[in-house]
């Protein structure tokens, strides 16, 4: 690997890092009822994106939609076979109670999106339209219709957002 191949792999995650951490920012701004920082950071954060994807499209990372599913089964299937589960242990060793549950609700989210783009992939064409919704706790990610109760977490339905 080239070192400017290196570097952009390397800038692709950090700008990824900070558009999640300043989306992060903006909600506690929002909170603060701080419109106009919150509002600098979602702007900010939509910059940090387009860098991440100049980065990535000088990486030759995107293919067509077959491969990029793929990939996507691959980076989940990593996920919740090898990261999260040596994550997992290592919190539990070191009593890291709030870990432990970030690391847990994932892996298991990480085998849904995982079957998700496996179903997408098997008839990417014939997908039927439908809207996804997302547990705000745990990102627990279903069709159709947000369930009476989390089967991850556990948390309130009604508390789920559509995603389409």
């Amino acid at each position: 690997m080239s070192k400017s191949e290196a570097n952009l792999k390397e800038a692709f995650a950090g700008e990824s890092q900070a558009n999640r951490k300043y989306l992060a920012f903006a909600r506690q701004a929002d909170k603060e009822g701080l419109k106009q920082v919150a509002k600098l950071f979602r702007a900010t954060a939509e910059a940090e994106t387009v860098h991440a994807l100049t980065h990535l499209q000088a990486l030759k990372a995107v293919g067509a939609t077959a491969e990029n599913l793929k990939a996507a089964i691959a980076g989940e299937t990593f996920e919740f076979t090898k990261m999260y589960p040596a994550m997992i242990e290592e919190a539990e060793a070191e009593g890291e109670k709030q870990a432990l549950r970030s690391f847990r609700y994932a892996n298991e989210v990480e085998k849904i999106h995982a079957k998700l783009y496996g179903k997408a992939l098997a008839n990417p064409a014939g997908l039927k339209e439908t809207e996804y919704y997302i547990c705000p706790v745990c990102g627990y990610t279903c069709e159709d219709h947000a369930p009476d109760k989390c089967p991850v977490c556990q948390a309130a339905g009604k508390m789920f957002y559509s995603v389409g």
